[in-house]
């Protein structure tokens, strides 16, 4: 394949799936063995049900993350911070670097930017590795983008309090998710000017944080994840500043990748290489970590994930207390990786009724619209919220999510439970 041909998403990953079946994927620092067993691990992972988060437990550090975490901003989850919805009501369209979610593998780690260097390498190169300074980067023409990023597993606790099916991970509510303006070079730019040859089929950036040790202690190395070159030449950013600002450490510092409307491990951070080949590319984050296991999948798990899903979330307290007569403005925001978001319409007698709300953002694909209605509740008593979103597909929000043992793409309609008093 040259790098002309044109490919689609779904078939770049059924084929991706046959070759790795086949043996045909060439892996990278990690036994075939090893991941066949990790797969199988993550077949099983069902039968161990997740912990349901606590409504308002504190925060105030967590392992390897620089900035601070206020508890009425953000919910430690292990290595990782994860967004209040509620905390996003008053922080405008973008959100802010200080209520940026973060997602760590590892630690995050301290990097000299004027020390950085950026190679890109590989078969897939006409004339051998190159080196990028950052200073280099910033003078390549600059793009800019406003996108989100989501984490994979962002909804994943709802697998269990909403549909009582167990899965396994971080689990997260809705708050693994942030809308950014980036500024950067394109990707494209980069390996045109590294020296890209028509035989190459895959580009996969590498991370520069610790090696990544599994809890049985196998060492799968740096974070890294492969992206087909038609991708790759698209629309995905080697990204040095997040809201008109340098990237702070937690959020890839000095640059990261960013792949608009995929799942959130495709945009890796404090990338230090970039290997390009000619042969398809193998690493945990896109065959064993990333492909949906279960009853609803075939046995050897789904192709690699690529786009983000659709969903809503009210910026609301969970179990918040509303008062009966008293007009309420209920706000939120809808997000879609296949399409704008067009329309929301919100219940709040449990789905007997609908209305539509009021969109107060352009719809733009890979990124989020804020939406606004107005509620008087009458009942004192247990009450109910929806919100489902349709997109520029015609897709919308379904009932319940297919399941799947590792809990990603949660995109069901979330039933947010509040009191009227």
């Amino acid at each position: 394949m040259t790098p002309m041909e044109p490919i689609t998403e779904a078939a770049y990953d059924r084929r991706r799936l046959r070759q790795w079946l086949a043996g045909e994927a060439r892996a990278d620092g990690v036994a075939r063995r090893d991941v066949l067993r990790l797969a199988a691990a993550a077949g099983l992972a069902a039968a161990v049900p997740i912990a349901l988060p606590a409504p308002r437990a504190r925060a105030a550090t967590a392992p390897g993350i620089v900035k601070p975490l206020p508890d009425d901003v953000f919910t430690v989850r292990g290595t990782n911070a994860e967004t209040r919805f509620d905390a996003l009501a008053d922080t405008g369209h973008l959100t802010p670097a200080s209520h940026f979610f973060v997602r760590n593998h590892t630690t995050t780690p301290r990097l000299d930017a004027a020390a950085w260097r950026l190679t890109v390498w590989g078969d897939g190169l006409t004339g051998g590795a190159r080196e990028f300074t950052l200073a280099d980067l910033r003078r390549l023409p600059s793009t800019t983008r406003t996108a989100f990023v989501e984490c994979a597993g962002n909804g994943r606790s709802l697998f269990g309090s909403q549909q009582g099916q167990a899965v396994s991970g971080t689990a997260w509510t809705l708050g693994a998710i942030g809308t950014a303006r980036w500024r950067g070079v394109r990707l494209a730019e980069v390996l045109r000017r590294a020296g890209l040859a028509r035989g190459a089929v895959d580009v996969m950036p590498r991370g520069l944080d610790d090696d990544y040790v599994t809890a049985d202690g196998t060492d799968l190395g740096r974070v890294r994840r492969p992206l087909p070159l038609t991708k790759a030449l698209d629309d995905v950013l080697l990204a040095y500043e997040m809201n008109g600002e340098p990237l702070p450490p937690d959020h890839g510092h000095p640059v990261r990748v960013v792949v608009p409307a995929w799942i959130g491990i495709a945009s890796i951070k404090w990338v230090g290489d970039i290997e390009v080949s000619t042969t398809p590319l193998y690493s945990p984050w896109n065959t064993d970590f990333y492909r949906l296991f279960g009853e609803h999948h075939p046995a050897e798990g789904s192709p690699p994930l690529t786009r983000q899903t659709l969903k809503s979330a009210f910026e609301l307290p969970w179990n918040a207390t509303l008062r009966a007569g008293a007009r309420h403005r209920l706000t939120g925001r809808s997000w879609s990786g296949d399409g704008a978001v067009t329309r929301v319409d919100i219940s709040t007698d449990q789905g007997g009724s609908w209305r539509r709300a009021r969109l107060h953002d352009v719809p733009r694909r890979g990124s989020w619209v804020r939406w606004s209605t107005d509620w008087r509740p009458r009942t004192p008593g247990p009450a109910t919220l929806l919100a489902r979103a349709t997109d520029t597909t015609g897709r919308s929000q379904p009932t319940t999510t297919a399941h799947n043992t590792q809990g990603y793409l949660f995109d069901a309609v979330v039933r947010h439970p509040v009191t009227v008093e």
